[in-house]
């Protein structure tokens, strides 16, 4: 097949394209409708842009979803930034949105919303997770626009309430481009230096545009980052923003939020000496209560006396000592009765009363008592005890008894 310089495949001419566009179409804004969002799985939204008479396919990748004002939503009118590209395997140019903002006042309500629900969601307008603003703030800083009528109200009531305070102001943009910015660095700067107590970030009111720098993602994230309580003070009482619902305190006006801050000196001199009166009178109460648990130590501590409590000792030992004596002369008196009694009633079986009736008792040896006359052999010798001393007699002779032994 015959090829000419000029011929080109169709990778070559679409690439060509693609690189024409790409140069033509960097960075570029197109006003439209949003129709057939299809979010991927991948992070990614896929979706067209159209007005009356044509339509523009376009892809936002998921790094840049992120960072969106608005999520892509069908029928949503807006302003998409971004640069245009080719996909090559099917010849399509496409939009890479990396920015997408609402229009009208229709849209941004919408913004705000879905805003809105997505930090409610994550929990960053809990009051739990707020905190409390410090009793006495000297050191107090600000964020606001060092022109207009706000700065210099917030001096005003800071300085007839309670003059001496010390104020910083970090001079920011609060409305149109860069505002979001200089707010973001205001508060990230009172953050670091840890030099404030608390921090306002004010603006007078406005519109829903006006206002608008306090309904970004960012700035509420740093208000919730910030080291220091921050006051949200965008507007007046009836202007609420997103900032109002992150913010520790949220003040109607910015002449409230100087006032909210701290009271007058009169008043905190009243509160000095209300508090001066509590403590003397819980000064009193308190001795009055030490004295009372001295007095009761002191008892207890007499009635555990060591002297008193050996007194008492001695005195049960006394007792004891005296009973046991009477009881020794009671049980020795019985005893010494019983002992008698046994002495009497021994005297009487006693063989030496018997021997006082005139008989005797004959042995033949010491302890051997001779009861029949064939047990003493003649020439013997024999003692004769009786009632009252001993005789010693030789066996002559024996008669035999003549009948049974008697007696």
């Amino acid at each position: 097949m015959e090829t000419h310089s000029r011929d080109l495949t169709v990778s070559q001419l679409t690439t060509s394209i693609r690189d024409l566009l790409a140069d033509s179409f960097r960075d570029i804004w197109v006003l439209g409708e949003i129709s057939g969002v299809r979010p991927a799985s991948s992070g990614h939204y896929y979706f067209t842009l159209k007005d009356a008479a044509a339509q523009l396919r376009c892809v936002c990748y998921r790094s840049a979803v992120r960072g969106l004002k608005v999520k892509p939503q069908d029928g949503a009118a807006v302003r998409a930034r971004g640069r245009i590209d080719v996909y090559e395997p099917r010849g399509e140019y496409q939009l890479v949105v990396e920015a997408l903002e609402p229009q009208g006042s229709g849209a941004l309500h919408l913004a705000f919303e879905q805003l809105k629900k997505k930090l409610a969601a994550e929990g960053l307008f809990e009051a739990e997770r707020k905190r409390p603003l410090p009793r006495f703030a000297w050191r107090i800083g600000i964020v606001t626009s060092p022109t207009g009528a706000v700065i210099r109200d917030i001096i005003q009531v800071l300085s007839r309430r309670f003059p001496g305070l010390h104020l910083r102001l970090y001079p920011a943009l609060v409305q149109g481009e860069g505002s979001v910015a200089a707010v973001i660095e205001g508060l990230e700067w009172f953050s670091r230096s840890g030099w404030p107590d608390v921090v306002i970030v004010a603006r007078g009111g406005g519109s829903l545009e006006d206002l608008w720098t306090f309904n970004e993602e960012s700035v509420a994230r740093a208000m919730v980052a910030c080291s220091v309580p921050v006051i949200s003070a965008g507007g007046h009482e009836t202007d609420f923003t997103i900032a109002d619902f992150v913010a520790d305190l949220r003040a109607p006006t910015p002449s409230a939020a100087a006032e909210m801050i701290i009271g007058t000196r009169a008043e905190l001199l009243e509160q000095i000496a209300v508090s001066r009166h509590r403590l003397a009178q819980s000064t009193r109460l308190r001795l009055a209560a030490g004295a009372r648990r001295w007095q009761q130590a002191d008892t207890r501590l007499r009635r555990m006396d060591v002297r008193l409590r050996i007194a008492r000792a001695w005195q049960r030992l006394d007792n004891v000592d005296a009973r046991l004596a009477e009881l020794t002369r009671t049980r020795l008196l019985r005893s010494w009765g019983r002992l008698e009694s046994l002495h009497a009633h021994l005297t009487q079986l006693s063989p030496l009363r018997i021997l006082e009736r005139g008989y005797a008792i004959v042995e033949s040896a010491p302890g051997v008592i001779v009861k029949d006359a064939a047990a003493a052999a003649v020439d013997s010798l024999l003692r004769i005890r009786l009632a009252r001393g001993r005789l010693r007699a030789r066996v002559t002779g024996q008669e035999p008894a003549s009948g049974p032994a008697s007696g």
